[in-house]
């Protein structure tokens, strides 16, 4: 039976699936591709026809063998996140499945699909990250609460003690403890975050940006060069305009303390479409995104960044991720981090509709 190449003869359903669809002959030869494989290996089916597979998929030895063997055994078989190298050279990570068409010893065709695994996957990190920063929440305003009921009382004790005390040298002692008592209840108001809800209004994102840029800038001197890549086509977004600067303050310290003298921090505006932030999926959001060229975040401790107290520096407080997070969260965004090309990314994401 010959299988037609007819786009017409195609199901209608192939042309409007996201999964790529591939139908090869029995030497493994394009027949058949649907639009979303077309966009999956950057080509057309009329420039891919009769091509082997081998010369789109080009990585793994091990599937080209199994697609030969399913066609010998009449086999259907699938292989999850699976890591896939592509001819024009970027990797990815898919769900295979491979299903000949007919019965051994006479199939005839194989039919590939190929579903990314990357936005799957990316959309359970995203999730994890929110439920990981709702944890360490609860969590630390427990802790904040448990710690200021018995701090009151050593401040409160500490001054009657003051002014009972004769010889002035004496005070001083006092006078410290009152000191490191008051540091403390800052430290903890800190990590009970912001006590009111975000008041959004339409804003320009680079207004924001330019602020803290200006304000970073001015505090480290010539230590470290910023630059901005900014898309000035960028719509309003709906933001609570102080939070997103303390996030944004935050973000950027972090990179500027990050990097040696004449380091160079790089501020990045893009739209990116299609963004699942936990389980909202948004049409269009506005990526900024904080490079430095920084030593990066140590292994030990990447995976727990945005929790309190987690910190790659000795005089760090590590509450300036977590609270970035929170303030990004309450105005329905995320913030996530990367490492690319040598260099510390991290992006916040801010859905463009509410």
């Amino acid at each position: 039976m010959a299988i037609s190449k007819s786009p017409q003869k195609a199901p209608d359903i192939l042309e409007h699936l996201h999964t790529a669809v591939c139908l090869l002959d029995t030497r493994l030869r394009i027949d058949y591709m649907n639009p979303a494989a077309e966009t999956l290996f950057a080509t057309s089916l009329g420039h891919a026809h009769g091509k082997p597979i081998g010369e789109l998929l080009i990585d793994p030895i091990s599937i080209h063998a199994r697609m030969r063997d399913s066609l010998n055994n009449g086999e259907e078989w699938t292989e999850r996140e699976a890591r896939i190298i592509l001819s024009y050279h970027n990797m990815f990570t898919a769900d295979i499945t491979v299903t000949p068409v007919g019965r051994p010893p006479h199939c005839q065709a194989l039919i590939l699909e190929l579903a990314p695994a990357d936005r799957r996957l990316h959309i359970s990190q995203e999730e994890e990250l929110l439920i990981q920063n709702q944890t360490a929440q609860a969590l630390a305003r427990g802790l904040a609460h448990e710690i200021k009921n018995p701090l009151g009382g050593l401040r409160g004790a500490a001054q009657l003690l003051e002014r009972a005390l004769e010889k002035p040298e004496l005070r001083e002692y006092t006078t410290i403890i009152i000191h490191e008592a008051d540091r403390l209840k800052t430290l903890v108001d800190t990590m009970l975050g912001p006590k009111t809800s975000p008041q959004r209004f339409p804003c320009n994102i680079h207004e924001p940006l330019e602020y803290v840029r200006m304000l970073v800038a001015s505090e480290m001197g010539e230590d470290i060069t910023i630059i901005t890549d900014y898309d000035p086509s960028l719509p309003e977004v709906m933001i609570d305009r102080d939070q997103i600067i303390q996030a944004l303050l935050n973000l950027i310290r972090n990179a500027a303390q990050a990097v040696d003298r004449g380091g160079l921090i790089t501020l990045r505006t893009r739209s990116q479409r299609k963004v699942s932030i936990g389980h909202n999926s948004h049409r269009l959001t506005i990526r900024i995104d904080i490079i430095d060229n920084g030593p990066g975040i140590p292994d030990d401790i990447r995976a727990n960044i945005f929790l309190p107290m987690v910190t790659g520096r000795a005089e760090g407080t590590g509450l300036g991720l977590p609270i970035a997070q929170t303030l990004v969260h309450q105005n329905g965004g995320l913030i996530e981090c990367r490492e690319q090309d040598g260099l510390t990314v991290f992006s916040i994401y801010l859905p463009l509709e509410t």
